[in-house]
């Protein structure tokens, strides 16, 4: 069995490293001959195919891991976060300057907008190589030919939704291509995402509700396909695939405490829920859907997961989402260096939270506003969980030998000395609080700590309550959605919300309490978005339309009201302007796509460069 998981795995690599090497050249969606383990060889048996889903599963994993995590885009084009990397000009903060058709969409330093424009395609392209090989393979039964075929459509489906909230209008290859493609058309998201629908319709009557985590089931399916129910409007249906899993006997919130550090009093549910060894643990009943990592073994490979390939380097979140507390800044009130970026010394504040950059920097809005229960155990400092700047002392060694010795070592830190002297030079990268429970993950590898190996949450219980909760506030049935977002709310032991509580602004706040560096925060907003411009219903008192999309949207219009970033157009130590503009609610489709495209035309979305030369988007998915 070992062996198994181990050929697996490797496929699993093959496949992903070869189409990964192959994302960045002009046939962006051709498949290319990969050697032994091309299409006619891997796609036989049930290990084969397996194996191909293996590596759709560590396509989206990549999603949340290693330096400038593809997240950290996702959230900063939201009212969550801001890029708060300033020492240098290249990181999106201006966003009217940085995100072009044709600037550096894929990069740590810049922004990933790219990544997830080609893994994206590259996940649909595996998934429809699966669904396509599938009738060729005679020695599968159909029952297990039903279930590879779902899981294929799961990821599918997984990839449209993303892409369509993301780009919107997109091209739509449903099959296994032969060959190198140049005439692709740009698709109506509806119809995609009606496709999607249909497909997941019938998954769910295929996949088991168990499996080995890490694998596709069939309340991830069910989640999936309440999400995609609501990007269509179809509130009544959203309702009745996030009931089909709420209900299903198989889920349930974790409310009491469980796993490895169960038995520390100091700690509490919100903590256990986020700890590596616990999220793909048995005892946990909340997750649908995780991705696995694992430190490699001596071999290379990983401890025999279906759904693990190759590693990551480790999740990163305290380098990427946790204050440069290390960087040279922050003083004492006697005006000396306060913090060491050493570890193993007296107050090793490196080896507890890491060595932090500030690339994924919190806002007001997000550390501040939306917090509003004291008793919140997600936001609840005495425990641990959330971490304020002042909850550090000054860690210098050198206060200790200086001349004379500095008092304030080993004092709690504070940001304006006694007469209002600012004692940290950078505000926006060096001072902000954080969810220690959700960003600290051990780290065996680095000194100082970065973020070590865990699995993660792509989708768990308490979103799809969200979900529905969501589909009932469309609806109007404000006393069913309070109920739903209760269960999430006194869970973390907040006092209920009444129906009269109840709002899309009430269901975002709490995804963010909830859900942060977890859910892809610009999908989510973007998705809404197109359901106020499709509904008509009001926000703030402003409606808008589908037509006016990338000129006047939900979207830009929240992130300009919780921003405060963006809003006041903040402006970094290195002269960088923060700034959106409504068309940001869309992302630009990569100009190499475009131009790839020699006997088609994808369009560009309005706003940016090369939207003048669209043409109406497609009614029908072609052929």
């Amino acid at each position: 069995m070992k062996n198994l998981y181990k050929l697996l795995s490797l496929a699993a690599i093959i496949v992903i490293g070869t189409m990964v090497l192959q994302s960045c050249k002009k046939d962006w969606l051709a498949p290319k001959p990969l050697s032994i383990f091309s299409v006619e060889f891997t796609y036989v048996d049930l290990s084969g195919f397996n194996a191909a889903l293996n590596g759709c599963a560590r396509n989206l994993r990549d999603e949340w891991y290693g330096d400038g995590a593809p997240i950290i885009t996702e959230t900063i084009f939201s009212e969550i976060a801001v890029e708060g990397t300033d020492d240098k000009t290249g990181p999106a903060q201006n966003l009217d300057v940085q995100i072009k058709p044709d600037a550096n969409l894929n990069s740590v330093d810049a922004n990933r907008i790219g990544w997830y424009w080609e893994r994206e395609w590259i996940g649909i392209r595996l998934a429809n190589t699966i669904i396509s090989r599938l009738p060729l393979a005679t020695d599968i039964s159909d029952a297990n030919r039903n279930i590879i075929k779902g899981k294929a459509y799961f990821f599918r489906a997984y990839d449209y939704y993303r892409l369509t909230n993301q780009f919107g209008d997109v091209p739509c290859p449903l099959k296994e291509l032969s060959g190198v493609k140049t005439d692709y058309a740009t698709v109506k998201r509806e119809v995609i995402l009606q496709r999607m629908k249909s497909d997941l319709d019938s998954a769910v009557l295929w996949v088991p509700w168990t499996g080995d985590k890490g694998d596709v089931n069939r309340g991830a399916i069910y989640h999936m396909l309440a999400k995609i129910n609501l990007a269509l409007g179809l509130f009544d249906d959203a309702i009745t695939a996030a009931t089909a899993v709420i209900n299903s006997g198989n889920y349930s919130l974790m409310t009491n405490r469980f796993g490895v550090d169960a038995n520390n009093a100091s700690k509490n549910i919100t903590w256990d829920l986020h700890r590596p060894d616990n999220k793909s643990a048995a005892a946990n009943k909340e997750v649908l859907f995780v991705v696995t990592d694992r430190l490699a073994n001596p071999g290379g490979f990983y401890d025999g997961r279906t759904a693990t390939a190759a590693g990551t380097g480790g999740i990163s979140t305290m380098r990427q989402a946790c204050p440069g507390i290390s960087i040279a800044g922050i003083r004492t009130p006697n005006g000396n260096v306060g913090m060491s970026a050493l570890a193993n010394i007296e107050i090793d504040n490196m080896q507890t939270y890491g060595r932090g950059i500030g690339r994924c920097r919190s806002t007001s809005y997000h550390y501040g506003e939306i917090w509003d229960d004291p008793n919140d155990l997600r936001h609840d400092s005495t425990s641990g969980n959330w971490m304020y700047m002042e909850n550090l002392r000054y860690s210098n060694p050198g206060l200790k030998s200086s001349t004379p010795p500095d008092p304030y070592y080993g004092q709690r830190l504070r940001l304006y000395s006694a007469n209002g002297t600012l004692l940290c030079s950078d505000t926006l990268r060096q001072w902000y609080p954080w969810p220690h429970y959700k960003l600290y993950i051990p780290d065996t590898e680095n000194t100082p700590m970065r973020g070590g190996h865990t699995d993660w949450y792509v989708a768990r219980l308490a979103e799809t309550y969200l979900i529905r909760a969501e589909a009932y506030v469309w609806k109007g049935d404000l006393a069913n959605a309070a109920t739903d977002v209760n269960a999430v709310r006194t869970r973390a032991r907040c006092a209920p919300y009444t129906a009269a509580n109840m709002s899309i602004g009430t269901i975002l706040d709490e995804r963010a309490r909830e859900l942060y560096y977890e859910e892809g925060r610009k999908t989510e907003l973007g998705r809404i978005a197109f359901l106020f411009a499709k509904t008509g219903k009001a926000y703030n008192g402003k409606t808008y339309t589908l037509t006016n999309f990338s000129t006047s949207n939900f979207m830009v219009d929240r992130i300009l009201e919780k921003n405060i970033f963006y809003k006041k157009n903040f402006v970094t130590i290195h002269q960088d302007v923060m700034r959106i503009s409504q068309y940001h609610v869309l992302w630009p489709i990569p100009q190499s796509a475009i131009d790839g495209n020699s006997d088609g035309r994808i369009n560009q979305n309005i706003g940016y460069t090369g939207a003048e030369k669209n043409v109406p988007a497609l009614d029908k998915i072609p052929d």
